[in-house]
């Protein structure tokens, strides 16, 4: 079997949107009643809560309700909705040159993974992308309650695929410590740089475009795997 290929999403099968998921935000805020702003920046804050803990409408209930104010069951699902509109036009962004790379390396015979750290609109939005018949597995840190570089996402990820994380090769573009993370689970590690170079700090192989994976993957064994090591964890919030 060829080698189970475990991808980050955010950055790395799509871009992460970050001014359009700010400007959602803000439009958010006015639905329910709060200052933009100041829901953008509590947005911001909350990654962590809301990576592993809340859904969408608790979010803006709870974020809401910090601001001073008291939303409407009416207005939350509006806001929510708004903030799922977002979700499915990101994943439905992916580009048809990612689409066809994911094709080849499913025509190669590897197992294909998905690792987001991401909320919960993202993960309701995924079974209706373009992304998701070619996935075997998905894996999101709202559902498992865990995020990367928790050594147990990867694990977790590895065990659905029926491997070992030795056997696994984790592709993304570094937000959140991720590359550090599949390494210390012994995963080989690969970081693209081709929407976001968010992790220049990290010693191990990168390539600058998608397309160029599957010929990466196809290199002679220690070509192109490094445990590398990764200086920077600051959270990116793609679409969080």
């Amino acid at each position: 079997m060829s080698r189970p290929v475990i991808f980050d999403l955010f950055h790395t099968l799509v871009h992460g949107a970050d001014d359009e998921r700010d400007r959602v935000v803000g439009e958010m805020a006015l639905m329910v009643g709060v200052d933009p702003a100041a829901l953008v920046a509590a947005y911001h804050a909350t990654w962590r809560e809301r990576l592993v803990r809340w859904d969408v409408e608790e979010t803006i209930r709870v974020l809401a309700g910090r601001l001073g104010g008291a939303p409407t069951d009416e207005q939350v699902t509006r806001a929510a909705a708004h903030r799922r509109s977002l979700a499915r036009r990101v994943l439905g962004s992916v580009s048809t040159a990612t689409l066809d790379m994911l094709d080849a390396l499913r025509d190669a015979g590897h197992p294909l993974a998905l690792i987001s750290n991401a909320t919960s609109e993202t993960a309701e939005a995924w079974p209706r992308s373009p992304l998701a018949r070619r996935f075997d597995v998905a894996v999101f840190s709202c559902d498992v309650g865990v995020a990367k570089p928790d050594p147990a996402i990867y694990r977790t990820t590895a065990e659905l695929l029926g491997v070992a994380p030795a056997e696994c090769v984790f592709v993304g573009d570094g937000a959140d410590g991720e590359l550090a993370g599949a390494a210390g689970v012994g995963m080989t590690v690969l970081r693209t740089t081709e929407h976001n170079d968010t992790d220049p700090s990290w010693d191990g192989p990168a390539f600058a475009t998608l397309r160029d994976l599957p010929t990466l993957l196809h290199q002679p064994p220690g070509a192109s795997g490094s445990t590398g090591r990764a200086s920077r964890t600051t959270p990116t919030d793609d679409l969080r």
